[in-house]
Order: C-alpha cells, then structure tokens, then sequence
C-alpha cells in the first residue's frame, strides 16, 4: 500500500457512485476534486469539463494536482443512444488515459461493470477469467467492455498503473435508477406482477460498498515486486469468513466448541467447551480447491498476470449476498409501504411469455414512435441467474463489504422517502 497521500481527481464525482466516492475519501481526509459536466455540489474544488476532450482533462488534472484518478463518469444504463455511450465511455476514457500520460499520473481505477460479461445466459458463480461475450447484450455494456480494454491496455505505458472495477447492481442514497424504478412500479400498482419463477439469484451491491473498493484500489495501486510461491500460497490458502452482515453468523456445534446444554455430569474441559462457541469465530481451516477452481495451482499457472498485483487488473465488486431476484423489490416495497403491501398474491408470467409481450411491446414502440417500457432486454435481465464470484478482490484487494443488503435497503428507502417529503413540500 502506498505511504504517500494521494490527491484524487473523480472523474464523474457529480454522479451516484462519484459523489460517494468523493464524500469517502473527504472524510478520511483525502484531498480530492471533481471533474464533471455539472456542478451540484459546493463542497470539493470543481473543475468543468467535457471527459472526450484530452486538453480539458489535462487542466483539470494540472490545476488539481492529481497523483490519481478515479474515473466513474459514464450515462445511465438503458438510454437508447449508443453514440452518447461511445463519446462518453469510450472516446471520454481514451482521452482520459491519454492525458494521464501526458501528465504522468501514477493511478487511474476505472469504474466498469458486471454487466460488459452479460450476454443473455445465466452467469454463475462467475470469476474474472469469463471471457466478454462476443455479441454484446447492448450498447452501454459494449462502450463500457471497450472501456475497460483501454484502461487494461494502457497499465504501465508512460508511468500510469491501472485498474478496473467490475460493480453488479448498485443501489443506495443518490440513485436515480433502481430505488425510484421500484418505487414507481409500486406506486402505480404494478408491484404483483412477477415475471418468470423467482429462482434466478442476483447480485445487488451497496453503493457505500463500491466506493469502498475503488479506494482500495487506489491505495493498493502501487508498483510491487513479483510475488514469490510462497506469498501466493499464503495469501490463499486460508478460508475466508463467511459474508453474513445480513443474515448474521450460525455456528455450527462442534466436539470443541459447543453449548453444554442438560448434562447429569458436567463434561471436563466444560468452561473451555462453552466459552470456544460464545467467543469469537475465525476458523483458520485450509481451503480446498479443484482444478477448476481460479486460485488453484493449475489456473494460476495458466495465468499472464501476477495474482497478487493489482495494477492490470479486473475485479468484480459485489455485496457478496446474492439474492432471488424478485426478493429484492418486494422488500423494499415493504420498507417503502409497511401499512399496505403486499395488496395481494403475485401475479406469475412465465418468461416465454414475458418475451413474447415484451416483443409486441418493442413492436408498437416503433410503429407509435414511442420507447416502450417493457422490453425483451428487460425481461432477460429480471430472469437470469446473474451472481459473481468476489474472492479474488477480497484476497487481492483486501475488500469485504461494509453494509450489508438489508441495511443498504434501509438506508436507500429512508433517502428515498426523504427525497419524495422534499418533492411534496
């Protein structure tokens, strides 16, 4: 980890993520600041500018006196205009690395996305060797998989180490997609709709979480020496904990580790037994691996890259929770509406039929002109298996969440609600 305090640039500090980011890094006093179109908060030096011009960026960087950028500009998913996507994503990034460059910025951490590995099938339990599909699913995925190449590409040209971040889903305080989306649909009564039969799980991530790791990242950009068998071998072959913010630890009784319960003769060694299972639980148990598995010997051999570095690297970034995909909008419409829902039982479309409304639903969108709200994108999404396997940032990267699913709901639901108070009055 590097000893020296950076001073970050955000790129894109203005939006969800950014603003998150950004509000990190002030409050373990980090100098930091931003670089985007709009100005929406006072707090933090700003600097305008559009991302696909090299000169701009370049100024922003100087006058700042960035040693490393956070990249997380990019438009919302599901917009219908892939030029938007290539000027911002794509040419934005190409000029973003071009005068990291030029002005021998040491780090650049690139914000990605889970989806550039999407293409229609189910993902599961997937790690980062998964190829990206050779059909991308749509345009924003694909700006963003060219994206994520460039920042890859340039790790190590003219001083600059890079890295990208691989987020699924993120939700919380700030976001305009997911939380209102829902809240939309169960305001106008559509909230008993189900589409398919709810045994996909999927990943959604806090947006506090994915902050958190583009941080490490940054602190962690650093240049290393190669690692040597034997800190490979140490940094894998202990168990990781189990991730269980939300569902809280369950022990397992063991021989050594157990409530004593009715007994006519106490057990020797009772109080040991006893306090073992009421204390702290880190078992120091080695992890056995497969073949297939991505940290076992074989695929690390197969590897172009050190496993240890992070410079050149991509990692998924989940909230290490996945959950059956409509279990994550009929929570929140608990939160948001405990008094009334659920109205009634969920209404069940199978997926094949799903699809084939969602095509007349595209069709009539063209013939009218309008965009239509229900599409076949849409349905693919809801019924895919879509969850991640996160433990070589955990390893690497030295990331565990911070908030767990159900907290980041809360917290999403009361910003959401105070945002709606603030509308009313």
């Amino acid at each position: 980890m590097s000893s020296q305090r950076d001073t970050f640039l955000v790129i894109g500090g203005s939006g969800f993520l950014g603003r998150h980011i950004v509000e990190a890094l002030v409050a373990r006093g980090d100098p930091v600041a931003v670089f985007d179109i709009v100005q929406r908060y006072h707090d933090t030096p700003f600097y305008s500018g559009d991302i696909s011009d090299q000169a701009q960026v370049s100024d922003a960087l100087r006058k700042s006196g960035a040693s490393c950028i956070i990249h997380t500009a990019s438009p919302t998913a599901g917009l219908q205009d892939p030029a938007l996507y290539w000027k911002v994503n794509v040419d934005g990034t190409r000029a973003v690395i071009a005068a990291a460059q030029e002005n021998r910025i040491p780090k650049l951490v690139y914000t990605s996305s889970a989806g550039v590995v999407f293409n229609g099938q189910d993902l599961i339990d997937v790690d980062e060797r998964i190829p990206l599909p050779e059909k991308p699913l749509d345009a924003y995925n694909e700006s963003k998989a060219k994206a994520e190449e460039l920042v890859i590409a340039a790790n190590g040209v003219d001083g600059v180490l890079t890295v990208a971040l691989r987020p699924a889903g993120i939700f919380g305080p700030g976001d305009r997609q997911v939380v209102p989306g829902f809240a939309k649909v169960l305001k106008e009564g559509r909230s008993h709709f189900q589409i398919g039969d709810n045994t996909n799980l999927f990943d959604w991530t806090y947006v506090g979480n994915v902050a958190y790791a583009h941080i490490l990242a940054a602190d962690k950009l650093v240049p290393q020496p190669p690692s040597t068998p034997e800190h490979v071998t140490e940094a894998f072959e202990t168990a990781l904990p189990t991730i269980d913010l939300t569902t809280g630890q369950h022990r397992v009784p063991t021989s050594s580790a157990r409530p004593l319960g009715p007994y006519v003769e106490r057990p020797a060694r009772g109080d040991e037994i006893a306090s073992a299972f009421e204390g702290p639980h880190n078992p120091e148990r080695p992890v056995v691996r497969s073949r297939f598995d991505q940290l076992s010997d074989p695929a690390l051999n197969r590897a172009n890259t050190d496993p240890l570095q992070v410079a050149g690297q991509v990692f998924f970034i989940t909230n290490g929770e996945p959950i059956y995909f409509w279990d994550f909008p009929r929570r929140l419409w608990r939160m948001l509406a405990p008094d009334t829902y659920p109205t009634r039982d969920p209404f069940v479309l199978p997926k094949t039929f799903g699809l084939a409304i969602a095509t007349l639903s595209e069709w009539w969108g063209w013939l009218s002109g309008r965009e239509p709200t229900f599409t076949r994108f849409r349905v693919t999404f809801t019924c895919a298996h879509r969850w991640h396997n996160i433990e070589r940032a955990r390893r690497v990267l030295g990331y565990e969440p911070q908030v767990g699913l159900e907290e980041g709901m809360r917290r999403a639901v009361e910003w959401w609600k105070a945002e709606e108070a603030k509308s009313a009055s």
